[in-house]
């Protein structure tokens, strides 16, 4: 069993505000707010994906948060997509935190006949700050653990 310290009405706020963020990426993807995506992260962010987390390096590195456009654009080809948070750590220390979160993620795949799902089972490592009392990504690691893909009837 877990247990826990008393923890500020301010530290209360920022889990709730670093909860809020982290949903909110997973929200903007399935809505296809690519700007509102982007808007999470810092001006000078680094977004690291890594298509198989075991990897040394990562399969994409986009730096800045401008350039994360095509990344989040790219959503767009695939008819929906749903994105599951589950559960996740956060260490808080003042204006930054430091993140592990689990992630479900289904893509669906063409139409018709020949529709399928893709589910990717992701981990995000986070770094985040609060600038101006607003919690962002100033670094997030894209970690697919495993993928399954197979048909997905209508």
């Amino acid at each position: 069993m877990v247990s826990h310290s008393p923890i500020s009405p301010q530290e209360a706020a920022d889990r709730l505000a670093i909860r809020d963020l982290i949903d909110a990426y997973a929200f903007c993807a399935d809505s296809r707010d690519t700007q509102g995506q982007m808007a999470l992260f810092t001006e000078d962010t680094l977004f690291e994906v890594f298509m198989d987390a075991k990897a040394t390096e990562p399969s994409q590195v986009v730096r800045g948060r401008v350039d994360l456009f095509p990344v989040f654009d790219n959503l767009n080809t695939y008819p929906v997509t749903m994105h599951f948070n589950s559960q996740s750590r956060v260490e808080i220390d003042g204006d930054s935190a430091t993140g592990l979160t689990y992630c479900r993620a289904h893509h669906i795949i063409g139409a018709g006949e020949g529709r399928q799902i893709m589910i990717a089972t992701i981990r995000y490592l986070d770094r985040m700050v609060k600038q101006d009392e607003q919690w962002l990504f100033s670094n997030r690691k894209l970690m697919v653990d495993w993928t399954e893909t197979r048909p997905c009837h209508p």
